[in-house]
């Protein structure tokens, strides 16, 4: 390992994430760009916002994103040589605040010419990868690939340095309308250390990176920017699935992304 990714390993290991990490260059970024419009043009924005999921075994591009070397020689600094691709989804937040509005106690979602309140825009609550994703013997690591730039205006990740280190925190049902989460939870908001929260902007064709346990969340989007992204998720070769009666899973997209596996943890896997 070189001395640079020994000391993205040692940040990491400290802070629980790692940002502004430098992955596709222009040409890789535009591809990717000009790819997912098709999919917008063949599938609807309602669709193409959060329902992309695993969509790495149907395009080779978004393998190619998967597999990515730069994304892999970061993923390897951290989990060891041998890594599992665990899960993959594209999730955008689109622009829906009418600009006349948009700063008004009452605004106008754009798309549906109806008034909602602030409240109601789509944002991601405080939470906890592995509360939800049943894995045991490793850890899981996050990957954001950012295909727009991510600001804080468009909702960008917030994160709470060092919060992985304090084991799986309890969460319950969110009381906010418009939660992204599929199982629309929480960690409750006494247990937030939410002034400690910082932000990690990214430029298009940067990454950041998490680890399962690291307290994160985003904001709505209220600019008129879109904020799209590709979430990877990775483990090493020692991790295995658990069962978790809260939330059954099922690990159909799994397959072995560097080095060899000893352990065949995970059925439906491939080269």
């Amino acid at each position: 390992m070189t001395t640079s990714m020994a000391k993205l390993q040692e940040t990491y290991n400290q802070q629980g994430y790692l940002s502004a990490l430098p992955i596709l260059d222009e040409t890789e970024l535009r591809e990717a760009r000009h790819a997912f419009s098709e999919l917008e043009k063949e599938f609807g924005e309602e669709y193409t916002q959060y329902s992309l999921h695993n969509v790495h075994l149907q395009y080779q591009w978004v393998m190619g994103l998967a597999k990515h070397p730069r994304v892999l020689q970061v993923v390897q600094a951290i989990l060891g040589p041998d890594v599992i691709l665990l899960d993959s989804r594209f999730i955008c937040k689109y622009p829906t605040l009418n600009p006349a509005t948009a700063k008004s106690d009452i605004i106008t979602v754009s798309s549906e010419k109806e008034e909602v309140k602030p409240d109601r825009l789509p944002y991601v609550a405080w939470h906890q990868d592995m509360r939800y994703w049943g894995i045991s013997g490793g850890p899981v690591l996050s990957v954001w690939l950012a295909l727009d730039d991510s600001v804080k205006e468009n909702g960008a990740l917030q994160v709470i340095p060092g919060s992985h280190c304090s084991g799986v925190l309890p969460h319950h049902l969110a009381t906010r309308p418009g939660n992204m989460l599929s199982v629309n939870q929480e960690i409750p908001e006494d247990l937030v250390e939410a002034e400690d929260a910082v932000f990690c902007p990214l430029l298009a064709g940067q990454m950041s990176i998490h680890d399962g346990l690291l307290v994160h969340a985003s904001d709505p989007n209220t600019s008129q920017r879109r904020r799209c992204g590709f979430v990877i998720r990775y483990v090493p070769t020692c991790a295995y699935p658990i069962q978790d009666p809260d939330r059954p899973r099922k690990f159909h997209a799994t397959m072995l992304a560097s080095g060899t596996d000893q352990f065949n943890n995970f059925s439906n896997k491939s080269q």
